[in-house]
C-alpha cells in the first residue's frame, strides 16, 4: 500500500511540474510578445507565434496525464481537488498562450501603423505579467494570501484597461491620423486584460485546491469571509 500510496504522490508531483513548466513557456510567451511591440522587434513576433505549438502540445500531453490519472487512481477529497484544478488551470494557460501570440500577429500585421507612445501599454503589460507570475507562485507554493492578492488586484487592471481605451477613444475623435494606431493598441491591450483574467482564474483555482472553496462567482470580501471562517474553525 505504502509503494501504491508513494507512486500516485510521484505522479501528482510530475503533474505539477508539468504544469509549472507549461506556465513558464506562457510567461516568456506573454514577455516576448510584449517586447516584439515596444520594441518593433518582427523576428521576435515570429518566434512567438512559432513556439505557440510548444504551448498547445504540453496542454495535450498534460490532458493525457489527467484522464489516466482519474481512470487509474479514481483520487478523492484533496488530490480530486488537484486534478480537477489542473484541467482548468491548463485551458487558461493555452488561452494565454493563444493572446500572447494574437498580440505578436497584430505587430507584425500592423508594423506600419505601430504608435510611438507606448508609455500607457507599457504600464499595464507590466503589471499583467507581474499579476501571471503572483498566479503562479502561488500555485506552485500552494500559496492562498498570494492567490487572493491576485483576485484582489485584478479589478486594477480592469479599470487600468478602461482608463487607457477611453483615452484612445478621445485620441482617436481629436485626431484621425491616430485611428490606425489607436486601434491597435487598443486590441493589444484587451489581449492583455484577457490574460490577466484567466491568471485570477488560476489563482481562484489555488484557492479550491488549498480550501475546496469554489470562488470563481464571489466577489473578493466574500471569498476573503470563506477563508477567514475556515481558518477560524
Amino acid at each position: 500500500m505504502q509503494h501504491t500510496t508513494r507512486r500516485f504522490d510521484e505522479e501528482l508531483t510530475k503533474l505539477k511540474e508539468h504544469v509549472l513548466s507549461m506556465g513558464g513557456l506562457v510567461e516568456r510567451a506573454i514577455k516576448n510578445s510584449v517586447r516584439s511591440l515596444l520594441e518593433g522587434d518582427e523576428k521576435r513576433a515570429l518566434r512567438t507565434i512559432d513556439r505557440d505549438h510548444a504551448i498547445n502540445a504540453m496542454e495535450v500531453e498534460i490532458d493525457v496525464m489527467t484522464r489516466d490519472i482519474l481512470v487509474r487512481r479514481q483520487p478523492a477529497a484533496g488530490d480530486l481537488r488537484f486534478v480537477l484544478a489542473v484541467i482548468k488551470v491548463v485551458t487558461d494557460l493555452e488561452r494565454m498562450g493563444d493572446l500572447s501570440a494574437s498580440i505578436a500577429q497584430g505587430m507584425i500585421r500592423s508594423a506600419e501603423h505601430l504608435p510611438q507612445d507606448y508609455s500607457n501599454l507599457d504600464a499595464i503589460a507590466e503589471k499583467v505579467q507581474r499579476h501571471v507570475r503572483r498566479a503562479l507562485d502561488a500555485l506552485a507554493r500552494g500559496d492562498v494570501d498570494l492567490a487572493m492578492l491576485v483576485i484582489e488586484e485584478d479589478t486594477g487592471i480592469d479599470r487600468l484597461h478602461k482608463r487607457m481605451y477611453r483615452e484612445l477613444l478621445t485620441y482617436m475623435m481629436e485626431d484621425p491620423r491616430s485611428i490606425s494606431a489607436s486601434f491597435i493598441l487598443s486590441n493589444v491591450a484587451k489581449n492583455l486584460e484577457r490574460i490577466a483574467a484567466h491568471a485570477t482564474n488560476i489563482a481562484e483555482m489555488v484557492i479550491y485546491i488549498e480550501k475546496g472553496h469554489d470562488v470563481r462567482h464571489v466577489d473578493h470580501e466574500e471569498a476573503a469571509r470563506m477563508i477567514a471562517d475556515d481558518n477560524d474553525d
